[in-house]
This record gives structure tokens, sequence and C-alpha cells, in this order.
């Protein structure tokens, strides 16, 4: 059911095809990967997706999860995941020209609490310029 619901974001299903054929999609790919999923698999079922990535570890995988976890990463906006892009060799968004892909808040429906720090990020960054 999870995989299902990732799968309906095109930048989340292009990387789970890349992780299942095993392709190293590149440490922003992976980040990128662990900041979404986290937010729909169990912690277990995430570190073993990002294994099948040839480049890194379970140790690292489980590095990964934990500060992602541990910091609560909202997933990342499109124009982050972009500039993240330009960093390494897999592209992360398999369709970067068209503006409507790799926006997660527009194709996933994420837990609310997500939703609230961001909001809350907000409304404080507002606090602080009007002051």
């Amino acid at each position: 059911m999870a995989l299902q619901e990732l799968r309906k974001s095109e930048m989340m299903a292009h990387l789970l095809d890349a992780l299942e054929k095993g392709t190293d999609i590149g440490h922003y790919g992976r980040l990128t990967f662990a900041m979404v999923a986290h937010h729909f698999l169990e912690e277990a079922e995430l570190i073993e997706w990002l294994q099948k990535d040839k480049d890194i570890s379970e140790a690292e995988a489980k590095a990964l999860v934990l500060q992602v976890e541990g910091k609560d990463y909202n997933p990342p906006k499109r124009d982050r995941i972009l500039e993240w892009q330009q960093q390494q060799d897999f592209p992360i968004c398999p369709n970067p020209d068209d503006p409507d892909t790799c926006n997660v808040y527009r194709e996933l429906k994420f837990p609310d609490h997500v939703y609230e720090h961001i909001s809350n990020y907000y409304e404080h960054k507002a606090e602080q310029t009007a002051s």
C-alpha cells in the first residue's frame, strides 16, 4: 500500500524503479528518497530500499534514515531537488522541464504534521521579518 502511494509521484516511481535495478541514485537521490519515503515506509523497509543502491552500505543506509527521522526532515521542494540534481550524475527528477513533475507536495498526501511544521516555519519567519 505504501509503495503504491509513493508511486503516485513520478519522481518517486523513477527512484523506486532505479533502486529495484540496483542503480546508484547518488547521495542527493538517496537523501530525497529518504526524506519523502520515511513518511510512508517503516524504518526497516526504508533501509532495505536504500540498500538496493549499489553504492550504499547497510550502516550508511541506517545512518541516513536515522538522520532524516531524527531531524524529521520535510520532503524537499521541487527547486531544491533540481538544485541537488545538478550536483550529481543520476537524474533525480525524470522530467525537469515539466514544471509539474517532482513536486511531491502536489503528488502525494503527507501526514498532517508535515504541513503543520511547514506552516509554523513560515509563520515564525514572517514574525522575524516583521520585527
